[in-house]
């Protein structure tokens, strides 16, 4: 069964830092992993990506305040946000691409969603 467990979102005050992060089961082979959001009335938006060998690519939004980061051995992808903002409240969504085995073709896998609420 393939999982994505998200965790570390919360509450934090405009210009305040978080965290959130994602571990990944019963992928058999995960490839591009990455953190998007939704807000209330608007639809879901690319925050960060990382590949397998870790190339980066951010939301013009995210560029210079958030770090998104993974570690393969432990199939786990965080991102952190620094200098948040009130309009990064959100939910944010864990994200992969990865086959369940050998023989699978690729797929999007998705967490069930960490929300994140940035206080003025």
């Amino acid at each position: 069964q393939v999982q994505l467990v998200e965790s570390g979102g919360g509450l934090v005050h405009a210009g305040g830092s978080l965290r959130v992060s994602c571990v990944v089961s019963g992928i058999f082979d995960i490839g591009d992993m990455g953190w998007f959001r939704q807000a209330p009335g608007k639809q879901r938006e690319l925050v960060a990506g990382i590949s397998k060998d870790s190339t980066t690519r951010y939301a013009d939004s995210a560029k210079g305040r958030f770090t998104i980061s993974r570690d393969n051995a432990k199939n786990t992808v965080d991102l952190e946000l620094n200098r948040v903002k009130v309009e990064d409240t959100a939910v944010y969504y864990c994200h992969a691409a990865g086959r369940r085995t050998a023989w699978s073709g690729w797929q999007d896998y998705w967490g069930q969603g960490t929300q994140v609420t940035v206080s003025s």
